[in-house]
């Protein structure tokens, strides 16, 4: 059974809360991502920005966000994985979550991300179909 390191695409890069939007937009820009976890200094997980939170709340509702930090932005605690589990697991986690993208951590910190790309080229086609449709149903989370 395949695990979450295994199928993670490594070395997820953290913004950190006091970080612009802007400076967070232009480096999922530069690393074609459309998430970024959120780490405190001590490395551990906070939360997660999007482009989704970027543009919708911030952009759309009339922010600058040259002028609002990923911290004013970032909402609840993010969905996780560990990198030992199953990525059986890891489907069942975004279904019920609704999530796209999905952290994976070892102890405390960020190792890599698991996305439903990720999973659609590991998992059977109707596993996948219906992921996607959980996701879709979902209101927009990450």
């Amino acid at each position: 059974m395949a695990t979450a390191r295994e199928i993670m695409s490594r070395g997820a890069e953290c913004a950190k809360p006091d970080e612009t939007l802007v400076d967070v937009a232009r480096r999922m820009r530069m690393q074609d991502v459309g998430a970024l976890p959120i780490c405190g200094d001590d490395g551990e997980l906070k939360g997660m920005i999007t482009d989704r939170d970027i543009v919708v709340k911030c952009i759309a509702g009339g922010g600058n966000p040259a002028e609002h930090t990923v911290g004013e932005y970032a909402q609840g605690s993010a969905i996780v994985i560990r990198a030992g589990d199953s990525v059986e697991k890891a489907l069942r986690t975004m279904m019920g979550a609704g999530v796209r993208r999905l952290p994976v951590v070892e102890g405390r910190s960020v190792v890599g991300m698991i996305s439903l790309a990720d999973l659609a080229m590991r998992l059977p086609e109707d596993e996948v179909g219906e992921l996607v449709g959980a996701v879709s149903a979902a209101p927009p989370n990450n």
